[in-house]
């Protein structure tokens, strides 16, 4: 029986693997990790990661031929293919601080393989890394291999969070880099035998380890510049009159163009697109690019002023002043259907109305309290370490409190702010808020979930990215 292991039980780590684990039941799949709690939680009912439809798969193969454990040299030293897929977080000091991956956690795991390693194995690389990560990794592995062979291949993961499990049903492609030696050829083959239990062969993809490398950080950067690129047209919208959401459907219809990636946000969050972007632009100024890295660095310029352009724009509604005020935050996670809040934009919004000393009434149906309090807590880049390597005891956010609905959130609010389009916030009793609010009542939505007409015959003051602007807001100074 083949045997798999996957060092890292994350977001990535944790459904690929029991998906692959449903799909091929004569392969043995064990998932590791060196956090405790994490397993733990993966061995319980309440799974570490909310994910539509991962319980049901994790059930269905746990105590099967799914396993997920703390004892990480034992199942790497079993397993024919290692999976890894470990943090890569944004380097904070040292060389490319602020845009190069750090990839300690990367050499730390290569250099465990190699030490415990008794038989041949094929190394994958899971997490997003670096083009050229595998050339790194595969001088650890040689120079340490007691005359072991290793094979190492590139499979990026293009799932998207919030719909993971249908996208690892029925992926667009597999992505398989090896090398071009007949011993790289016959692991990328292993690993497509793999797949092909339930992937039909024409989407598995195999080229080499930097194409496969280079495919990740591109599409990821190809969909930020997308979302990028419709929020900086409601920009224009709100200062011409224009409506982002009929130009978007008008220029989506472009068969060439496309629909997707074109809804205007307060901006894009997530674990990889900044980080990617940030990783692409280091390998392209490494590489004598300047130019090709200042194209880059605009995409995630544009998403910062989205988020300070949404800051400005509360405030100045509101007298220009939220001191002492309540607004509440709808949505805390980066998108719906999950509880990951890596990079959301939530957490600048919130900084910058704590910095203007507003208070906070938060709720998000899926992002714990203690979470929320980490993360407003935490310096840029801290949130991409393993929780065991983050600040212990994060300062607790005064002016910040975390409660159970959207009720209590509005009530006696002057404002609210909906930062993530949770499909519930779409049947809220807006006559029941609005007569619980302070008054003048504001709302501010920055995920297009609200019918603008009909809160402001309720008596809101709306103000939604990319709409025409409410009569109110266009009385105020202009928000750059």
């Amino acid at each position: 029986m083949v045997k798999i292991c996957c060092v890292g039980a994350g977001y990535v780590g944790g459904p690929t693997m029991a998906v692959i684990a449903l799909k091929c039941p004569n392969i043995q799949v064990a998932v590791v990790d060196i956090s405790v709690a994490r397993i733990n939680a993966w061995n319980s009912d309440t799974l570490p990661i909310y994910e539509p439809g991962l319980d049901d798969v994790v059930k269905k193969c746990r105590g099967k031929n799914l396993s997920f454990s703390t004892d990480v040299e034992k199942h790497v030293s079993e397993a024919d293919i290692v999976f890894v897929s470990v943090n890569t977080p944004t380097k904070t000091q040292g060389l490319g601080a602020g845009k190069a991956a750090d990839l300690t956690y990367w050499e730390s795991a290569a250099r465990m393989i190699a030490d415990v390693a008794k038989s041949n194995k094929i190394v994958v690389e899971k997490s997003t890394v670096p083009v050229k990560t595998a050339e790194a990794i595969e001088k650890i592995l040689t120079h340490n291999s007691k005359g072991i062979n290793f094979q190492i291949l590139s499979n990026p993961e293009f799932l998207a969070e919030g719909t993971a499990i249908s996208d690892l049903f029925n992926p667009d492609r597999v992505l398989i880099g090896g090398r071009e030696t007949p011993e790289g050829k016959k692991a990328i083959e292993t690993l497509r035998d793999v797949y092909a239990h339930w992937v039909p062969v024409d989407r598995i993809i195999c080229t080499n380890l930097w194409s496969a490398e280079l495919s990740k950080l591109a599409a990821n950067a190809f969909l930020a510049q997308r979302i990028s690129s419709v929020n900086s047209m409601s920009a224009l919208c709100e200062a011409t009159g224009a409506d982002v959401s009929q130009v978007s459907h008008a220029v989506g219809k472009d068969m060439r163009i496309g629909p997707k990636f074109l809804n205007a946000s307060v901006g894009f969050g997530g674990s990889c697109f900044q980080k990617d972007i940030l990783n692409l632009v280091y390998i392209c100024e490494c590489n004598g690019l300047p130019e090709v890295a200042n194209y880059w660095k605009q995409v995630i310029k544009v998403n910062d002023y989205q988020k300070t352009r949404f800051v400005n724009r509360i405030v100045s509604s509101m007298f220009n002043t939220v001191s002492g005020k309540k607004i509440a935050i709808l949505g805390f996670a980066f998108k719906k259907d999950t509880g990951d809040t890596r990079e959301t934009p939530a957490i600048d919004v919130c900084k910058g109305l704590i910095g203007d000393k507003a208070k906070l009434s938060i709720y998000d149906p899926q992002v714990r309290q203690d979470q929320i309090q980490r993360d407003l807590s935490m310096e840029k880049f801290d949130w991409d370490h393993p929780v065991h390597l983050q600040p212990m005891s994060p300062t607790s956010i005064t002016d910040v409190s975390v409660v159970s609905d959207a009720y209590t959130a509005t009530k006696d609010a002057h404002g609210l702010c909906i930062l993530t389009e949770w499909d519930e916030f779409q049947k809220l009793d807006f006559q029941k808020i609005f007569d619980n609010m302070q008054k003048p009542a504001f709302v501010f939505d920055g995920r297009h979930v609200v019918d603008v007409e009909k809160l402001r015959k309720i008596g809101f003051i709306v103000y939604s990215i990319g709409k025409p602007l409410d009569d109110w807001l266009k009385d105020m100074p202009a928000v750059v």
